[in-house]
């Protein structure tokens, strides 16, 4: 129950920022949002929460968002490109990579010392965005000691809950203790979401310029905008999806190997929901859902009873309407995102930088991601690694060439090719547009 309590907290935040950034981009207003959010929390939640991870497959992970793609959102409209066709390609390309096992490949060619500095540098960075956050709500409703308050408590408690060994617990109650301090310290709050359902017919949303989307049909020229942003999504699939399976291996017991989440089972789930749910209308951009399975894997559940319980839950509050505007709430959200996915990520990183060796590997990664990003961070000190020259330097003795050239360098072309097609690279203007 907990893990799908914190896993509907932090999807309703998420949704709510690609479709508000998609609202923002192509001059739709906020009843666009709501609508839009409830078609992907319906269609996620009874087609791959409940149907898919909950009874067809217990070790694929739920399908969620994909967070570093929401400040992308902007960028994929300026450059001409269409959701519908983004969708197609991100979940075409999706399925082929999970179809030859790349992203199990991928996973296993990341050492400890890389995956650890790529945990490190998202927990960080998260961490401090979260927290820059809520002090900016404190400051814009003149209220900035309620926001020191809040984060002062939120420590406290998250401290307390790791010290008896509740830590699972992190999301919903700092999430709830923050929202109440706030309340009872007078910092104002609304409810606009009335009850309802959203309109399910794809032809609503794509099969006009008066309604929906208002963009109709994508065309040639919207499918080769949306190329490059692809790609880049289905690069960042990896190390996502390997964060995940890294809480998991760090707290299952050690023979239940079989409850872990398969990646190249949670590829296939995610490529297939990301096309399904923009044919319904959805504009959201999918990866493996964590804050769900980072809470469950701190608590040691297996993936398919919480996911028939966040799937019921996200069709109730989609419905009801009235819980979305609390979520979305600064002083549950922001707490909720601290204490549930990026303290969390911040630990596992440290835990998994054991020696000199992984030390290395990881402060490359982390210092290529701060002058790049982290997927160009993961990207190439994968490569440096898998070659020792960084980190164990034993370790190219033990993989084949395809292991230590082929599949790292195709992986860091592709990865830059994309990237300099969309501006990511600092001082290098966007080749595409």
């Amino acid at each position: 129950l907990v893990p799908a309590i914190a896993g509907t907290i932090g999807i309703i935040a998420m949704y709510s920022a690609v479709m508000s950034s998609y609202a923002a981009a192509y001059g739709l207003g906020p009843e666009f949002v709501v609508e839009n959010v409830r078609v992907e929390m319906l269609v996620s939640a009874s087609l791959f929460c409940i149907l898919v991870s909950g009874f067809l497959n217990p070790r694929a992970n739920l399908a969620g968002n994909h967070g570093p793609m929401i400040p992308m959102i902007g960028m994929i409209a300026a450059a001409g490109g269409h959701p519908l066709a983004l969708a197609i390609l991100l979940g075409g390309f999706g399925l082929a990579l999970s179809l030859c096992k790349g992203g199990s490949r991928l996973v296993k060619l990341t050492s400890d010392g890389v995956a650890g500095g790529l945990l490190i540098f998202l927990g960080f960075v998260g961490s401090s965005g979260q927290i820059k956050s809520l002090l900016s709500w404190g400051s814009d409703i003149n209220m900035g000691y309620a926001a020191t308050f809040i984060l002062f408590i939120s420590i406290v408690l998250y401290a307390f809950l790791a010290r008896i060994g509740k830590r699972w617990l992190a999301i919903p109650v700092c999430a709830v203790t923050g929202g109440i301090i706030a309340a009872l310290m007078g910092a104002p709050f609304e409810f606009h979401t009335t009850p309802g359902l959203p309109n399910l017919n794809p032809a609503y949303w794509w099969g006009s310029t008066e309604t929906g989307w208002k963009l109709g049909m994508p065309t040639v020229e919207h499918f080769i905008a949306s190329l490059p942003f692809a790609l880049l999504a289905v690069a960042m699939w990896s190390p996502d999806f390997l964060g995940h399976r890294i809480f998991q291996e760090m707290n299952y017991p050690e023979k239940a190997e079989k409850a872990l989440m398969d990646v190249d089972d949670t590829m296939t789930g995610c490529s297939v929901r990301q096309i399904v749910g923009a044919a319904f209308g959805g504009g959201n951009v999918t990866s493996s859902w964590g804050t769900y399975m980072i809470p469950a894997a701190i608590a040691k559940r297996p993936i398919p009873g919480g996911a028939i319980l966040l799937g019921s839950i996200c069709i109730i509050v989609a419905i009801l309407g009235y819980p979305m505007d609390i979520a979305i709430w600064p002083p549950v959200m922001t707490i909720a995102l601290l204490a549930g996915v990026f303290l969390p990520l911040l630990e596992a990183g440290m835990q998994m930088v054991k020696d000199a060796k992984s030390s290395q590997s990881a402060g490359i990664c982390i210092f290529a991601s701060m002058a790049v990003n982290p997927v160009f961070g993961w990207a190439v000190t994968m490569l440096l690694d898998n070659n020792g020259l960084i980190g164990d330097k034993d370790r190219p003795n033990h993989l084949t060439l395809a292991d230590r050239i082929i599949i790292p360098g195709l992986t860091l072309l592709v990865c830059l090719g994309a990237m300099l097609a969309v501006g990511m690279i600092p001082g290098i203007p966007a080749l595409l547009g």
